[in-house]
């Protein structure tokens, strides 16, 4: 009956974690030899795991990551295309994220920029950072919607207390005037606040003519290449041949 009306109670405010361990452990036949304290320990360990499990959720639910395989540990090295373990060890320590700054990764269609941006942001996401995952295209709609909605100050403040915000993509498609401004907004209102990892085909040298050249094009890339870390991927063949699993549909890149 005692434990009845604690398990109510625990359930009551919301400690469900505690609440679903104290039932679970106090029934467990290994657990009947256990001291007081170390029983209450296991039992707190569970609650505390409950809600960073509750944690990781939201943050992935933030993220929007489109690619269920994409990890740190399910990336290939063996493929010939230039990528460096060691690298994006270093990549997965989060300190370029921590003192909010640049990484490009850089590659040929179909070479596994995605795959690597979204590992490296489920990484993030793992180690308690806030991510979000958007690709070129998207992130330009969102700035539409948000004009016609009058939310465009409240958009880019979101964007802005995001950790790391993955722009995937890059380069995919020719700007307005107004969408350059746009993605000057977005890197200018993140600068020295937040991360930026972005994907491209087009090689960096490219991108001041992409953006049309003159001072809002300086203004874009000081932000965005000024001592940004860099993955480039030489690859012949396209990763999607080897990994049909981890493609989806209506994403030009993995």
């Amino acid at each position: 009956m005692m434990l009845e009306q604690t398990y109510e109670k625990l359930i009551a405010m919301k400690l469900f974690g505690l609440a679903n361990s104290l039932k679970e452990r106090l029934a467990r036949p290994d657990h009947q030899d256990l001291s007081k304290t170390e029983l209450f320990g296991l039992i707190v360990d569970d609650e505390w795991q409950y809600r960073e499990n509750r944690k990781l959720s939201g943050r992935l639910k933030v993220a929007k990551f489109k690619q269920r395989s994409a990890a740190v540990e399910n990336i290939d090295y063996a493929t010939a295309r230039g990528l460096r373990k060691d690298q994006i060890l270093e990549l997965a320590q989060n300190r370029w994220i921590k003192a909010a700054q640049s990484l490009l990764i850089l590659g040929p269609s179909g070479s596994g920029k995605s795959f690597i941006a979204q590992a490296l942001g489920l990484h993030a996401c793992r180690s308690g950072l806030t991510v979000q995952y958007l690709r070129m295209p998207a992130l330009l709609t969102l700035f539409v919607q948000a004009r016609a909605q009058g939310t465009y100050d409240r958009l880019l403040k979101r964007l802005a207390k995001i950790a790391l915000l993955i722009i995937d993509d890059f380069a995919i498609a020719a700007l307005s005037e107004q969408q350059k401004q746009d993605l000057l907004e977005t890197v200018e209102e993140r600068y020295g606040s937040g991360a930026l990892l972005m994907t491209s085909q087009l090689p960096v040298t490219d991108w001041h003519e992409y953006l049309g050249g003159g001072r809002l094009a300086d203004a874009i890339l000081d932000r965005i290449v000024h001592n940004a870390h860099r993955i480039e991927i030489a690859s012949k063949d396209s990763m999607r041949k080897t990994a049909p699993d981890l493609s989806h549909a209506g994403h030009s890149d993995i």
